[in-house]
């Protein structure tokens, strides 16, 4: 089970858009350093939407190689083509991942039966551990509890991602799938208490800039903590919300930079963060205590 503050890393470019090989071991190590329990590659996060399937399966293979083993790394391999998930999620059991994150099929607006049947197809062709990743904001696609109850059923199919910050669904996701799946939180603004109410975890945008503080706000939820995990969210709140003063991932790629952890590069069509939001970003740092 995965548990605690998982980072949904940034990748890392150039300027000219390529893949920056030597940031990406160094954000590897920083997230190794600051505690974090597990590094999502070529997530949503990472901007998989934009990555070819050479580089997406190269990016994978490079972060679990320079993890080493000293942390897992579950790599994202959702895409709204049946085949083209099961060829990624190929591509993360080679490269040595730990299990493969599948966001819910975006754009093509499939049935709920639709949905089910699409994931029990990767998990039936893949023998890996796998999460799935309900972010209906996004992706015009809801994964509702009953169908991931179905789904939690699938022996390798062993946890969800629910990023629609409705705490609600955390009672009845946890009163339908099985005892042992894994309920993440995808929503930084609401994990804390997501993780106080029952859920395990938070695969979080925040902890690209704050490893620490996220991996200490989410023990103290975990052991039921509360008021020392609240207190530790209120120093992250302005982050959590700063992070999506434009569509992420463009402002935290620009603070990761700003740290001088990453080149300042991103992949069209996004764009980098307007001079005007920046501020708002940095003064959210600063009440963090990351610069």
């Amino acid at each position: 089970m995965f548990r605690g503050s998982i980072v949904a890393l940034i990748t890392p470019m150039r300027e000219d858009e390529r893949i920056d090989e030597d940031s990406l071991h160094r954000l590897v190590d920083f997230h190794v350093e600051g505690g974090t329990s597990a590094i999502v590659a070529a997530g949503t996060t990472g901007e998989s939407a934009t990555l070819d399937e050479r580089e997406h399966c190269a990016l994978i293979h490079s972060t679990v190689e320079f993890a080493a083993g000293r942390v897992p790394v579950i790599a994202g391999t959702g895409a709204n083509s049946t085949t083209e998930a099961i060829t990624l999620t190929n591509c993360a059991k080679q490269a040595g991942a730990a299990a493969a994150l599948l966001v819910t099929p975006y754009y093509n607006k499939p049935t709920q039966e639709g949905l089910y049947l699409h994931f029990k197809a990767i998990a039936e062709a893949v023998e890996i551990p796998q999460i799935l990743y309900n972010v209906p904001g996004r992706t015009a696609c809801d994964l509702l509890p009953e169908t991931a109850a179905r789904l939690s059923r699938i022996p390798n199919v062993i946890g969800l991602k629910e990023a629609t910050g409705e705490l609600a669904r955390l009672v009845r996701l946890k009163s339908l799938c099985t005892e042992d799946f894994n309920l993440l939180s995808g929503d930084d603004a609401s994990a804390c208490e997501f993780i106080l109410q029952g859920g395990h975890g938070d695969i979080s945008v925040t902890a690209n800039v704050a490893p620490r503080l996220m991996q200490q706000m989410c023990a103290m939820a975990l052991s039921g903590r509360r008021d020392e995990a609240l207190a530790i969210n209120a120093r992250l709140d302005p982050l959590h919300r700063s992070l999506f003063v434009q569509s992420s991932p463009i402002p935290v790629k620009w603070a990761v930079a700003e740290m001088g952890l990453s080149s300042r590069g991103i992949r069209l069509p996004l764009t980098w963060l307007a001079e005007d939001a920046q501020s708002t970003v940095r003064t959210a740092m600063q009440q963090a205590g990351v610069i």
